[in-house]
């Protein structure tokens, strides 16, 4: 007999809302958590300047109307302390920690099949059984590593920016150097160029980036927000982003370069991703009108950067606008000109390694104190990849996805049965508001767990051959979009050797909701097989 119903791995904001969602329907569950504290990505990613892309009020749980009255944000796009304190706040809330193990690295995960249960293994060797798996790891959860040659002989600090110290880091007249300008690397930038002696930035891809215009919450708008938030959350779940609009828009195709440029204006000074990338409905899908709203934000940069030089260089052409994730900043191209700050293109003079005294580019040695790498994750694949898990016959997972990362609707995989991904590869979750998309996830995951108890079903899970029909989905529905033509991390271009396929479904969480209780309404059989043991029968 199993020690619990579900095993979760990962304590963020998905591992809590299952471990609360699986209580109220009577399940047993274990939380096994790597950090010192709950928070997950909020957790781990303390580096300065650090906050959500997506306004607070919507990067929170829609599953508590209570939770949602009581619950005060401070700012329009809130910060990294702040959510980790409310995160804090709903495992306490909803007295969540008993079902946590912090400090608890899972290393491998098995299953045995004459009993068709998982055997969780930890860091420590503690064994832990399970019916169910639920892989909440986060799709950017698992750092890449800096290769540089050198590294070792540094002589001052050095710093991940996914693992940031819990105490911070006091930059005051220290030669700093940083490493990466993807969305970490622009949040963080401003502030230790703020304390900094001498900052030099290494860029290798210059990212489009735009105003967050945060600011504090007035009262007025909270008490709207919470007035109806319950019609707010709903318009959500149908949106394709999982963020509620209250305009619908149009194409831009065949409209003028001054209509568009005033649409353009408008969403820029209103700030945040969704007032530019919503100026019109075929931004992702138009390469010309794409390439208007390009023009556009390079003209910004221009703008805002007093040398010529330097605003070239970080004007970035060769991939659509929004192919990447797009990056949302206060002051980050107006930090280029503070006399501290120096600009270094390392695709014309590639980083060739390290020495004790600091970073060398070409032939030119950068001396710093300090070394800071915002080089991103191994994204949506990565941190499932970094545990040893073992399906039917012992096959690894990493086998299995050896060739590209493959998952019926992000959820399952064929030959591991009775484990669950939380926004898993296939799924739409990393192109909107994740929050809305986990909560999808974790609804559809425990109410499948409960159908399959309530019918006497030992197992369910995919076959390689429904998981292999979902990837062309993805793809097919990613051909139709311009996200395929940037070399991002929703594509693996970031790491050395990953397979190159775009990971997300780029159809929204509106199309992707209807297919998932499509799949449901069906008793799952269409999509999965179902096994009721040894005595029963498989479907």
């Amino acid at each position: 007999m199993a020690d619990v119903d579900l095993a979760v791995v990962g304590a963020g904001f998905s591992g809590l809302y299952l471990a609360h969602r699986a209580t109220q329907a009577g399940l047993s569950v274990r939380v096994l958590e790597a950090g010192s504290g709950v928070g997950g990505t909020w957790f781990w990613n303390r580096y300065p300047g650090a906050r959500c892309d997506v306004e607070s009020i919507d990067y929170s749980y829609s599953f508590s109307e209570e939770l949602q009255q009581e619950w005060q944000w401070s700012e329009r796009y809130a910060s990294q302390p702040e959510i980790l304190r409310y995160l804090e706040h709903v495992a306490d809330r909803f007295d969540l920690r008993r079902h946590i193990s912090l400090d608890t690295r899972v290393t491998a995960a098995r299953f045995d099949e004459s009993a068709d249960t998982w055997t969780v293994t930890t860091e420590r060797g503690e064994e832990i059984t399970a019916s169910f798996v639920v892989m909440a790891t986060g799709g950017l959860s698992a750092p890449k590593r800096p290769d540089f040659p050198g590294l070792e002989d540094f002589r001052g600090d050095w710093y991940h920016t996914a693992r940031w110290p819990d105490g911070g880091v006091d930059f005051t007249g220290k030669r700093v150097a940083v490493v990466g300008t993807g969305s970490t690397g622009i949040q963080a930038i401003p502030q230790i160029a703020a304390q900094a002696e001498h900052l030099v930035v290494l860029q290798r891809t210059p990212n489009f980036s735009v105003p967050a215009r945060n600011r504090p919450l007035e009262a007025e708008e909270i008490a709207a927000v919470k007035a109806d938030y319950a019609g707010r959350r709903a318009r959500g779940r149908v949106a394709p982003s999982g963020v509620p609009s209250d305009t619908q828009p149009q194409p831009g195709a065949g409209t003028s370069l001054e209509e568009r440029s005033a649409h353009y204006e408008a969403g820029w000074a209103k700030g945040g991703a969704p007032g530019l990338l919503r100026s019109y409905s075929d931004l992702l899908l138009d390469e010309e009108v794409n390439a208007s709203l390009q023009d556009f934000v390079r003209e910004k940069i221009t703008e805002i950067v007093d040398d010529p030089q330097t605003a070239a260089t970080l004007s970035p052409y060769g991939y659509p606008i929004g192919a990447k994730r797009l990056c949302v900043d206060t002051d980050y191209y107006a930090t280029y000109n503070r006399p501290n700050v120096e600009l270094v293109d390392v695709r014309k003079t590639p980083i060739t390694g390290i020495t004790e005294a600091g970073i060398r580019t070409g032939d030119t040695v950068h001396e710093v104190d300090v070394l800071v790498f915002a080089i991103g994750f191994d994204a949506i694949s990565g941190a499932v990849r970094e545990i040893d898990v073992r399906g039917r016959g012992g096959r690894s997972l990493s086998d299995a996805w050896s060739d590209g990362a493959e998952a019926t609707l992000g959820l399952t995989v064929g030959g591991f049965p009775n484990l669950f991904l939380v926004n898993g590869p296939g799924s739409p979750a990393v192109l909107g508001n994740v929050v809305a998309f986990l909560e999808h996830h974790v609804e559809w995951i425990t109410d499948c767990v409960e159908y399959l108890r309530r019918n006497g079903i030992c197992t369910i899970e995919s076959t390689p051959e429904s998981d292999a029909a979902w990837a062309r989905r993805v793809d097919e529905v990613a051909a139709t979009t311009l996200y395929p033509k940037a070399d991002s991390w929703f594509v693996g271009a970031n790491i050395p050797g990953k397979p190159r396929r775009f990971l997300p479904y780029a159809g929204g969480l509106h199309t992707y909701r209807e297919r998932c209780a499509r799949a449901a309404e069906k008793g799952y059989a269409e999509d999965f097989v179902l096994d009721a043991g040894r005595d029963g029968s498989s479907a």
